[in-house]
């Protein structure tokens, strides 16, 4: 979707009759480190995409939500504010519609909405689309309707507009990114306190470059493993008597594993997130001694557990972390809930076209879809724009 502010504007008139009130942005986000800990309570390290969502919005008193979608066929969605149900919804607009649920159920007066939605975020491509329409919408209400909720309570709301309305069991990573990056940092986030700290992040400054491999290959949270998964970590956590898996030292990881016994399942999951949490604090840490080409083997690292204890990973993710390293690549690994999606590489400048090339002919001598290949720029998170 390449639509800008204006032509968001222009649309939403031409759809509701008057100008909106306002237009707003609000970016997906890459994972640099830190996958499936959000919801164990642990650190993640996401930065914002340049991609967003966008939402022409105005207000309404009278108790009707309109919704419409430059990237959905189909006329406007009007529903009653008052009717709003979880579970009540399995299209696109469960997303703003749920923002909006959790907003009312928050004791916020949200009276009713036009909107008209465009995102630029793939679907399906781990890159946090769903999250983007989720913190544009709500933006866009606290602003107008003057609610004063700070961006780590939007995601928050969000948060479970996602869980309880779509009934999809995220944690609270993305819409806290998307929320709350800002320019040229990545986020080390606390997803317990939700404390944040911005970490310098420019890799143009130093010869390098991140790129996005999409690989086309779509998932979908709401369906199934990503749950299962879910309850098994918190079932590893009720077994080691902890309040959630964050809560195990990684000094203590081999005791822990000993004390799940003969509960193979779980002592995978558990020892994924425990040394994930451990290789977000390692990737700080070396981010703020300036250290940055050290992260490329963290990334492979976390992308092994991720593939042999989480086992999210899928054959063309594995293809292009394991073509782009062969192919010179600092480090490489999955990002996102997985099962499909998008692959992250870290590379020098010099390096992009030979790694680039080398995916996209892996890809091709598979017989795999090509893959899109962008770079990722970490970018601001949600902002009014008009």
């Amino acid at each position: 979707m390449s639509e800008t502010s204006g032509s968001v504007a222009e649309r939403f008139e031409q759809l509701y009759g008057a100008a909106p009130e306002g237009v707003w942005a609000a970016p997906g986000r890459v994972n640099l480190i830190g996958e499936h800990t959000d919801y164990n309570d642990g650190f993640v390290m996401p930065f914002a995409l340049p991609h967003t969502a966008v939402a022409a919005v105005s207000r309404r008193e009278d108790g009707v939500l309109r919704l419409h979608s430059a990237d959905v066929d189909g006329p406007v969605v009007e529903l009653a504010v008052d009717a709003l149900a979880p579970a009540s919804d399995k299209r696109w607009t469960a997303y703003p519609a749920g923002v909006v649920w959790a907003l009312r159920e928050a004791g916020h007066a949200v009276t009713g909405a036009d909107v008209h939605l465009a995102s630029r975020v793939p679907a399906g491509a781990g890159l946090s689309s769903s999250a983007a329409l989720e913190v544009v919408v709500a933006l866009a209400l606290n602003d107008l309707f003057g609610l004063g909720l700070r961006g780590r309570q939007l995601a928050r709301l969000c948060q479970r507009a996602e869980n309880v309305y779509v009934g999809a069991p995220v944690g609270i990573m993305d819409q806290t990114a998307s929320a709350c990056c800002e320019t040229g940092h990545a986020l080390f986030l606390d997803t317990r306190d939700l404390t944040q700290r911005q970490i310098p992040f420019d890799l143009a400054a130093e010869g390098m470059r991140l790129l996005v491999v999409d690989t086309r290959v779509k998932h979908s949270h709401s369906e199934g493993e990503y749950g299962k998964r879910r309850a098994g970590c918190e079932k590893g956590a009720a077994l080691l008597g902890v309040d959630a898996l964050r809560d195990v030292p990684f000094e203590e990881l081999d005791a822990a594993l000993e004390r799940l016994g003969d509960e193979e399942e779980v002592r995978r999951l558990v020892r994924h997130v425990v040394t994930e949490d451990e290789r977000v604090e390692r990737v700080v840490r070396l981010l703020e001694s300036g250290d940055t080409r050290a992260i490329g083997p963290v990334l492979v690292e976390g992308h092994a557990s991720l593939r042999d204890d989480f086992r999210v990973s899928c054959p063309e993710l594995d293809l292009v972390v394991d073509t782009a390293v062969e192919a010179g690549a600092l480090g490489a690994r999955m990002t996102g809930g997985g099962f499909g999606g998008s692959a992250i590489v870290l590379a020098e400048e010099a390096d992009v076209p030979a790694v680039t090339k080398a995916v996209e002919e892996a890809f091709a001598t598979a017989g795999f879809e090509t893959p899109r290949v962008f770079g990722a720029v970490p970018s601001a998170g949600a902002r009014r724009v008009r």
